[in-house]
């Protein structure tokens, strides 16, 4: 087997919110690319958590997660974040 084959690929969203779109688009899309790279059998679907950022509907990746993890089946899910420069406590 190549090792090519043997790689395990990931995926990292923002969830970005279209110009035309709002945050509820923004979600149901990162849904489908969790649920498209699930089926062409990604590891792995990581989300970034970003506060105080107009165009990005990820601030609460726990929730998002839930979500995602109800859309799908056998992926792994998880969140990480960018604490610098837009760390909400500063």
């Amino acid at each position: 087997m190549s090792a090519l084959a043997q790689s395990k690929f990931s995926t990292l969203d923002l969830a970005p919110i279209r110009d035309d779109g709002n945050a509820a688009q923004a979600l149901h899309n990162s849904l489908a690319l969790a649920q498209h790279v699930e089926r062409l059998g990604f590891e792995r679907f990581w989300v970034a958590e970003h506060h105080n950022m107009d165009g990005i509907a990820s601030s609460a990746t726990a929730v998002l997660l839930g979500y995602l993890a109800a859309g799908t089946s056998k992926i792994r899910l998880g969140s990480g974040g960018v604490m610098l420069p837009k760390d909400p406590l500063k």
